[in-house]
């Protein structure tokens, strides 16, 4: 097994390895804890293997909104067809941060991918923490943020492209509100980062809109430097996981004309811890 790291500050690929096999997962576990994200590249796997190597990590987060494989409801459909414009997951966010439990991570299996284009980007949370100042941190310890699902998967969103064409659904379920530290301590690493994100975070506990608003902007603007971001480029059946406590993640949708086909498993977490 070889492993390369992606940039400086976060990623890593990961070659020669087999997802199957459990004499590679302490392996692949370490490397994810020291670099938030792996990619593991050129398995071959089934959904069953898929499902199988998801519950090492723990218990399977079935989502909600997604249309799930008729065959294995806990396998979520990541899709673009050839004709449709649209493509979920383009803003910037970290999956489940609704959920009461954010999830620990997200394992997406890459089935059918276009011949350019189709990115996923990443931002490293600890990274940008460590790189606030001191009293910009004072001022985070002790805050607590909203994130909700509602205003994303709920009825405001059931006309959207997504939900036309069969992408998500269930938006009557889209009543997750849950309250997270806006720093936390890491669960697995152990490292301070930050937990907020453009798209489910809400508002900052105990702010009004315009005060919660503007250190929330602030978080964004620093947060999208490119010095704590990294790009996977896929490749069909490659396997990256990433941990939703450390990260943001976005789709980058530059290849219309193509379709775009993978699978998706989430693996439950623990609660957060306030850093």
């Amino acid at each position: 097994m070889k492993i390369v790291p992606l940039t400086g500050l976060m990623g890593a690929e990961i070659f020669d390895a087999d997802m199957k096999n459990p004499d590679h997962f302490e392996q692949i576990k370490n490397a994810f804890v020291q670099h938030s994200l792996v990619i593991l590249r050129a398995q071959s796997i089934t959904p069953d293997d898929h499902l199988q190597f998801a519950k090492r990590w723990g218990d399977i987060n079935v989502n909600r909104f997604f249309t799930a494989l008729e065959t294995h409801p806990e396998i979520a459909i990541v899709l673009k067809e050839a004709d449709q414009t649209g493509a979920i997951g383009e803003e910037w966010h970290t999956d489940h941060a609704y959920d009461q439990v954010p999830a620990l991570g997200s394992i997406l299996h890459a089935i059918q991918t276009p011949p350019f284009g189709g990115d996923t980007a990443f931002c490293s949370m600890g990274a940008a923490y460590d790189a606030l100042s001191d009293k910009f941190k004072d001022m985070l310890t002790g805050l607590h943020a909203w994130h909700s699902s509602r205003h994303v998967f709920g009825e405001a969103q059931a006309d959207s492209n997504a939900a036309a064409s069969g992408r998500i659904g269930n938006a009557q379920k889209a009543v997750q509100d849950a309250l997270h530290p806006v720093v936390i301590t890491h669960p697995l690493s152990g490292r301070k980062g930050l937990f907020v994100n453009p798209q489910f975070t809400t508002q900052i506990d105990g702010l009004d809109k315009a005060e919660s608003d503007a250190i929330l902007n602030m978080i964004y603007t620093h947060c999208q430097k490119p010095e704590f971001q990294c790009r996977v480029r896929w490749q069909d059946g490659d396997v990256t996981m990433w941990d939703n406590r450390a990260t943001w993640h976005k789709a980058i949708n530059d290849y219309h004309g193509h379709r775009r086909y993978m699978h998706r498993v989430t693996v439950e977490g623990v609660p957060l811890q306030a850093g």
